[in-house]
């Protein structure tokens, strides 16, 4: 688009920043510990106030290691800086896994349920602009156009998906009434592929159910229409004074306990029972509380976590 004429070391800051605030992807190897700490303080304000200064620091020591040929413009490094990490939270709010925007001011999750969290038709859309204006770079054309119009592209594709998110979610809330349901939360989940089409999750105060919604039709087809969430259920009363337990219930937007027919119980998230999350993000209540490295602590049952 044009950012990379505005000072050296332009093109790896901007990539390097848009990537900075996931230094806290260690966590995925913490367990259910993880999830309290994944997209939280390095996500927030001063994540994102303070890494854009430590990124240009750096890149100026690396500068004055190996000269760039462009002059390096420490301002405009700084905002590319600024450009590229901010850039991060604002596509993290867009799927429905959720960031603390706040963190450590509030710990509340916030999520944009608008698109899949990895959308094949953005990344379609930015490999393909960008191979064309490499190609329009080495012919001597205007390599900026290309990026500009894939640009407007993703942000009016971004913009029908949360249209589509809001229609869908009173959509649901209307038919859910009309069979005298009262949500109090309702959930578009995008799904992969087909963006038109979400996967819709509604709570009330003891019990959830979910349905499909296709944007095409306008139509809801309610799957399940109530179920009991189980979370007063005895291992699950039994196990909430376990440290795994407490950091999964933070994390977790719509908890719910999932018992199999060989009695095992599970605490696990509506948002993530089925499809491509089937059988991940869930713990055992039946079990022994996990170590304090957390090595155990999320354990994918083999049985469908639906039943």
């Amino acid at each position: 688009m044009g950012l990379k004429k505005l000072t050296g070391r332009a093109m790896p800051t901007l990539i390097i920043a848009a990537n900075l605030p996931d230094v806290d992807a260690y966590a995925t190897f913490l367990g259910t510990y993880g999830l309290t700490v994944r997209r939280g303080i390095t996500h927030g304000p001063l994540g994102l106030l303070l890494l854009p200064l430590l990124l240009t620091g750096l890149m100026l020591l690396y500068n004055r290691w190996r000269p760039s040929e462009q002059a390096v413009r420490p301002g405009y490094l700084l905002l590319l800086a600024y450009i590229g990490t901010l850039s991060h939270p604002a596509l993290d709010w867009l799927n429905s896994y959720g960031i603390r925007l706040l963190e450590p001011f509030s710990s509340r999750w916030y999520a944009g349920d608008t698109l899949f969290i990895i959308d094949v038709w953005v990344w379609a859309a930015l490999i393909g602009c960008f191979v064309w204006s490499r190609l329009k770079e080495k012919r001597g054309g205007n390599w900026q156009r290309p990026a500009w119009f894939g640009f407007v592209v993703i942000s009016g594709y971004i913009l029908a998906n949360g249209l589509i998110t809001g229609r869908a979610e009173a959509t649901t809330r209307d038919q859910l009434e009309a069979q005298r349901v009262i949500p109090t939360q309702v959930v578009a989940n995008p799904v992969p592929v087909r963006f038109w089409e979400r996967r819709m999750l509604w709570r009330t105060i003891d019990e959830y159910g979910d349905g499909h919604y296709d944007a095409l039709s306008g139509a809801l087809r309610v799957e399940n229409l109530l179920r009991r969430t189980n979370l007063e259920r005895p291992e699950m009363v039994l196990a909430r004074s376990r440290q795994d337990v407490q950091d999964y219930l933070f994390w977790s937007r719509m908890p719910i306990v999932v018992t199999l027919p060989d009695g095992r119980a599970f605490l696990a998230d509506q948002r993530f029972s089925g499809g491509l999350y089937r059988n991940q993000f869930v713990i055992e209540l039946n079990s022994p509380p996990a170590p304090a490295d957390g090595s155990r602590a999320v354990v994918p049952p083999r049985e469908q976590a639906g039943q």
